[in-house]
């Protein structure tokens, strides 16, 4: 048998202490001169330690000596030749530390799981699924009499001067020290025998020369919180929503209708995981109409009261609710159900937590190291070094790894504007400018349209949606022109200026009526999205009925007219939870939705508004097709302030028009004359057909008022039309299909009997027009009726 060789005593305790760059040097198997190799493990607490060697001859048992350090080493056979090249035998070690004893496969006798490929990639930033390679991912050899199962862990920590894996499977001890895979900066280790549920960490010993114990930033699952373990995890879900995902990529979503119900899962309906709410929720939005489900993130974070929005582990959904695996089932029944799904994500910042990302290897890692662009003082956050190619890899993928594992239909970026300039919510002095002297955000630009050039190209039909409140350009204008690429943008104008109007008493809307028509400036210079967001409903700006003047029932009116405009104006719409049925008190994180007040007739008949807002909208082309087309909308009547009164005609590609008329004064309009559109001949004048139709308005009487109504003064009385024409023109008649002020939705049945005369009387320059009955605090939604 060969001598045992010696190792220094210093390079031995640079293992133990996990300060070797790359331990599998030492430890594992090493050939010898001759048929004989040796084996050294790090047992520190160990008694005894014999190498347990398999081979087709029975085996040997072989004890080893330590030599120092915790290191254990003995000499054994080595394995027969193949090839032409001699092999270190298969072997386990036994290891007794007292009266316990235990037997277990060696970390160390494996090679790397991550191959050349993987490391270039990712030294250029380059590698696109990410997640597959760092982490930890169960994985398996081939062995002698079967593959051999563990977990591949491996992390990036460039500056490290060790990293160790700690964890469930040595006692949180510091036995498994990592390998350096040279300059890439990924340190890596295959533990066989362990797998799914394993909880861990790595510990870092830092340029500093701290120890610190970090969580996995690509975990893929997480202790539930305050604990902040990752955890080991791997699916055995089987996806059911193949149809839903081959529509998705055969269509443009940015061109179909969108009417998105935000949601925070954790105060919806409070309790609930995500396995129930997949049942609830699911069939709740498939009842209201809503084409998506906007989730607040979802990504583990250690705060609640953060929301979602500062995230520590970007891969791994939050514990809260369940595993990885119920996240999925939540997806797949919204998509088996038609509702696709919208999933907030934060790139723009992350916590200090000592745990996670920041400092990682003792230095600033993924937050930029100058503090004039590494920290977000409103937030008390970090941003992240958006120049390094690594730390851009880390997100884009990460994007990536969102639609592509959990199917996801869009992702909505949290707080781009924050993103894009140096001097955001910044004094002067407090920034610099970037190389040509100016205040954009280079780098993080960069970023922006690498991610969204990535995922539109390898997920076809999905959605990158930007939160984005200033005027920069082309945000939603492809990159090859230097945009940003995101396909929509939400409206944050719109919805500042509206809601400021709104809180006006409707005798003072007539000083801010630009606030209102302003939007229409802009409305076709971006894809927008009009939001009413949890941002708008929380911290002290009330509910959105309380934004609303006047007593409950003006209060209630005044969101029913709102929801109609917004449902018609151009641009897609996203409503956050609870106003769909105006909830009295605003949001609270901690509390859960008021889902009693649905037994007052006025907040459920909002709710049915709603409904039925969503099958017109969903079944009538008009209000969608030509939302970023100037060819899709006219006004009627933009400058009627002094009636606090909007009209104006949505087409369809074909076409085809849908009136809106909006009230925001307190009072009825009597005998309003409104301009009509003229009707193509070709018009059907009938909305399409909605996947899952709701009970429109029924036509609405007439009623006469208590007191004379406000007459518009403008209009005189419609001259007596003489039709020579036996049968009316197209247009002649236009059908009131909404009425906000419908009894069913808990107005006072203002109406027009359920249709408008149009009259041959020019008005406004066009060659028709009608007498209406407009309601108080009210919105009509008028179709022409066929030939």
């Amino acid at each position: 048998m060969a001598d045992l060789p010696d190792v220094d005593l210093e390079v031995l305790t640079a293992v133990a202490s996990g300060t070797h760059h790359d331990p599998h040097t030492v430890l594992g198997p090493h050939l010898l001169d001759g048929p004989w190799t040796v084996v050294r493990a790090l047992r520190p607490l160990a008694d005894e330690v014999v190498v347990v060697v398999a081979s087709a001859d029975g085996g040997a048992e072989v004890e080893a000596t330590h030599q120092g350090a915790g290191v254990w080493a003995a000499v054994v056979p080595a394995a027969e030749e193949r090839d032409g090249t001699r092999h270190a035998p298969e072997y386990r070690i036994r290891t007794r530390s007292g009266t316990d004893t235990w037997t277990s496969d060696d970390p160390y006798r494996f090679l790397p799981t991550l191959g050349e490929v993987d490391l270039h990639l990712i030294g250029e930033g380059r590698h696109e699924q990410l997640w597959q390679v760092l982490g930890a991912n169960p994985h398996r050899y081939p062995g002698a009499d079967g593959d051999i199962a563990g977990v591949a862990f491996a992390v990036w920590a460039p500056n490290a001067r060790g990293v160790r894996l700690v964890g469930d499977h040595n006692g949180w001890g510091g036995t498994h020290p990592m390998r350096s895979l040279g300059a890439t900066g990924v340190w890596e280790l295959f533990v066989p025998d362990v797998g799914p549920g394993l909880r861990y960490k790595f510990e870092i010993l830092g340029a500093d020369g701290v120890w610190r114990a970090k969580a996995d930033p690509l975990a893929k699952a997480t202790e539930q919180p305050p604990a902040t373990a990752s955890v080991v995890t791997t699916s055995t879900y089987e996806w059911q929503d193949d149809a839903w995902l081959a529509a998705r990529s055969a269509t443009d979503p940015h061109s179909a209708p969108l009417s998105v119900y935000e949601v925070h899962l954790g105060s919806w309906r409070p309790g609930l995981g995500y396995r129930e709410l997949a049942e609830q929720l699911t069939a709740y939005v498939v009842e209201q109409g809503f084409t998506h489900v906007e989730l607040m993130p979802v990504a583990e974070h250690p705060f609640g009261g953060s929301w979602g929005y500062q995230v520590t582990s970007y891969y791994a959904p939050t514990s809260r609710f369940g595993s990885p695996d119920d996240f999925r089932y939540l997806v797949d029944r919204l998509h088996q159900a038609g509702v696709g799904l919208v999933l907030d994500w934060v790139p723009a910042h992350f916590p200090r937590d000592e745990f996670a990302l920041a400092r990682f290897d003792g230095t600033p890692l993924y937050e930029h190291p100058d503090p004039r662009r590494g920290e977000q003082h409103d937030w008390g956050t970090l941003i992240f070094d958006f120049g390094r190619r690594e730390v851009r890899n880390f997100l884009v993928a990460n994007a990536t790894y969102w639609f592509e594992e959990f199917h996801v239909d869009a992702l909505r970026v949290d707080a781009v504007a924050s993103m894009l300039y140096l001097d955001y919510s910044r004094k002067e002095g407090e920034w610099s400018p970037n190389v040509h002297g100016g205040r954009e955000n280079l780098e993080a630009i960069a970023f922006l349209q690498e991610a969204n050039a990535t995922a539109y190209r390898r997920t076809p039909g999905v959605m990158m949606i930007a939160e984005e409140s200033t005027a920069f350009p082309q945000v939603t204008g492809p990159t090859s022109s230097g945009g940003l690429g995101f396909g929509l943008k939400w409206n944050m104008g719109w919805m500042n200026d509206t809601l400021r109007y709104l809180a006006e008493d409707p005798y003072n809307r007539r000083y801010h009526h630009g606030e209102l028509t302003f939007s229409l400036v802009y409305a076709f210079t971006e894809q927008f999205v009009l939001p009413i967001s949890h941002d708008e409903v929380v911290h002290g700006k009330g509910s959105l009925l309380r934004k609303m003047p006047g007593d409950r029932w003006q209060q209630l009116a005044g969101v029913r007219s709102f929801l109609a405009y917004q449902w018609s104006h151009p641009g897609k719409q996203l409503l956050f939870m609870g106003c769909e049925f105006a909830q009295d008190n605003e949001w609270a994180e901690s509390e859960g939705l008021r889902w009693d007040l649905l037994g007052d007739a006025g907040h459920a008949g909002v709710q049915h508004l709603v409904r039925d807002l969503n099958a017109l909208y969903r079944a009538t082309p008009a209000l969608w097709e030509l939302d970023f087309d100037p060819a899709g909308f006219e006004w009627l009547e933009s400058d009627d302030a002094d009636h606090n009164v909007l009209a104006y005609v949505r087409r369809s590609r074909s076409g085809d028009p849908v009136v809106v008329v909006v009230n925001f004064a307190g009072v009825p309009h009597e005998g309003y004359r409104l301009p009509l559109p003229d009707v193509p001949a070709s018009s059907s004048g009938e909305p399409g057909s909605p996947a899952e139709p709701g009970s429109l308005v029924e036509p609405v009487e007439t009623l006469p008022p208590a007191e004379p109504a406000e007459t518009s003064p403008r209009v005189a009385p419609a001259q007596a039309a003489t039709l020579a024409e036996p049968v009316p023109p197209a247009g002649a008649v236009w059908r009131e299909v909404l009425n906000t002020d419908a009894t069913v939705y808990g107005g006072s049945g203002v109406g027009n009997m359920g249709s408008v005369q149009a009259e041959p009387v020019p008005h406004h320059g066009r060659s028709w027009s009608a007498p209406m009955r407009i309601p108080p605090l009210g919105a009509l939604i008028l179709v022409p009726e066929p030939r």
